[in-house]
């Protein structure tokens, strides 16, 4: 299974929500609430669609905690686009905070999760620093990936 937490109206989200459904995954999605962070109603069908076909689930939760539980992989992607700055940006740090994965956020997903980012990553931000840089993150391997 795995668990993005973050905004949930952005491609990212979109791409593993789909993704996810094709290849018959548990997929939890978790972001804070509101018309602005909200899933597009034409995804949620789209993989109703992929997941009656292909097997799997796309379910979107409340709480980080809910969408981590017993998770293979804990996803995270940047909190920011480019030149937020100011009040706009106070303001999305503020909605965000409840779903930045932390050790204990971490602790919550399988013993052997793995975190993923695809970069950039904000330490101190949409993950701690112990997170990203600790033994359960494979962000490099991942970046990796996308040379070949």
């Amino acid at each position: 299974s795995l668990a993005f937490v973050r905004d949930c109206q952005n491609n990212v989200t979109y791409d593993l929500m789909r993704s996810g459904a094709l290849m018959g995954l548990d997929v939890r999605i978790a972001g804070p609430t509101g018309f602005e962070w909200e899933i597009e109603p034409s995804v949620l069908e789209e993989c109703a669609a992929l997941t009656k076909e292909h097997g799997g689930t796309v379910t979107v939760l409340k709480t980080a905690e809910e969408a981590v539980a017993g998770a293979d992989i804990v996803y995270a992607d940047s909190w920011m686009s480019y030149g937020i700055k100011g009040a706009e940006r106070d303001r999305r740090m503020k909605a965000l905070m409840p779903f930045q994965v932390t050790p204990e956020l971490m602790s919550k997903a399988s013993t052997s999760a793995s975190f993923m980012n695809c970069l950039p990553a904000v330490r101190g931000e949409e993950q701690l620093a112990s997170v990203i840089d600790g033994p359960q993150s494979i962000v490099f391997d991942q970046a990796e990936n996308r040379l070949q």
